[in-house]
């Protein structure tokens, strides 16, 4: 199994290299996160703000959330769509192995062709502005690492519910983008969740969107460091989360296949 993964990643990898221009384009569209630290530093910077955290804390927020978007953007419902509207799923669905797989390599493959980059773009912005580098603890690291493939596994398992809604609608992708405003300022993409009502916060905290990205970017930058028991908590409440989509999506792709026929140009 794990050869045969290999094999897809390269030749994803290899296919994706094919398509670099517009993989820098898709990082360049990730500087989000740069234009809102820009927002809230001079917030916090701002003559008698009510804001608790400095603007160093928020410069170092919003890099760790575009670092956590590069490695947690999911695009699998675009292709997907596509496939099954022209018809190419047919001859996926012979192949020895899970379908799911052709789609988990091509996201690996993208991440490996961008990185560069992205790297590139991370020393650049220090260079620029040293005082906010900062060097996560090795825990904090490892965690963060962990919780960011965690978090492309919940959002790789919310869009695969959503992409199995192609075998009835052939635009399956509108419904997604009904996600993208509350995922933009309850993930804390837009929005750190520590600046937002406590009571909101803790609601939002049993939905999905905050460990898309607020929770590994606060262990990223030491917010969140071991032993807290937020992140124990997190890390449950995200494998919940987990489990929930793709059981769901598990019980959608088996109805939908019965109803799939293939047709397409």
């Amino acid at each position: 199994m794990f050869k045969k993964l290999r094999i897809l990643v390269s030749a994803q990898h290899a296919l994706m290299l094919a398509y670099r221009s517009e993989i820098y384009l898709w990082v360049l569209a990730h500087i989000l996160p740069f234009i809102m630290m820009s927002v809230w530093m001079n917030a916090a910077a701002a003559p008698g703000t009510s804001l608790t955290q400095k603007p160093l804390a928020y410069a170092r927020y919003f890099v760790a959330v575009f670092i956590v978007r590069q490695f947690t953007a999911v695009w699998m419902i675009y292709e997907f769509e596509w496939h099954v509207n022209e018809g190419r799923l047919s001859p996926m669905l012979l192949r020895p192995m899970n379908v799911l797989w052709h789609y988990v390599s091509g996201h690996i493959g993208e991440q490996l062709a961008r990185f560069p980059f992205f790297f590139l773009m991370l020393c650049l912005f220090f260079v620029l502005y040293p005082a906010a580098l900062w060097m996560p603890s090795a825990s904090s690291l490892i965690l963060g690492i962990a919780a960011i493939y965690a978090a492309f596994a919940l959002r790789f398992s919310m869009q695969y519910c959503f992409s199995t809604l192609t075998f009835w609608f052939e635009r399956a992708s509108s419904i997604d983008q009904l996600t993208w405003l509350p995922y933009m300022f309850f993930s804390g993409l837009v929005v750190p969740l520590a600046d937002m009502p406590a009571g909101l916060r803790q609601v939002l905290y049993f939905t999905p969107f905050p460990y898309c990205i607020d929770f590994p970017a606060r262990i990223l930058t030491r917010q969140l460091e071991f032993p807290n028991p937020e992140i124990l908590q997190g890390f449950a409440v995200l494998a919940a989360w987990f489990l929930a989509q793709s059981l769901l999506g598990s019980l959608l792709w088996k109805r939908g296949l019965l109803q799939y026929s293939g047709h397409g140009a």
